[in-house]
């Protein structure tokens, strides 16, 4: 799942540079970015009764995703 933060930059970056048609440069680098550290899920690994969990959270989903470990 941390495969998703290289991906989603990239993806941000193609779409601001390739179809909306801006130039590279500073701005919409930082952009990109913040962009993508806003948009990305957020990981955390919990402890529980029954052993640890990874949770993953949204920014528009209002549930969380747990996962086994």
């Amino acid at each position: 799942m941390n495969q998703l933060k290289f991906i989603i930059p990239f993806l941000f970056g193609l779409i601001i540079y390739r179809i909306l048609g801006f130039e590279l440069n500073f701005y919409t680098i930082i952009i990109n970015f913040g962009l993508a550290y806003v948009l990305a899920p957020k990981f955390k690994i919990i402890q529980k009764q029954h052993g640890e969990e990874e949770q993953m959270k949204w920014l528009f989903f209002k549930k969380l995703i747990n996962k086994k470990l």
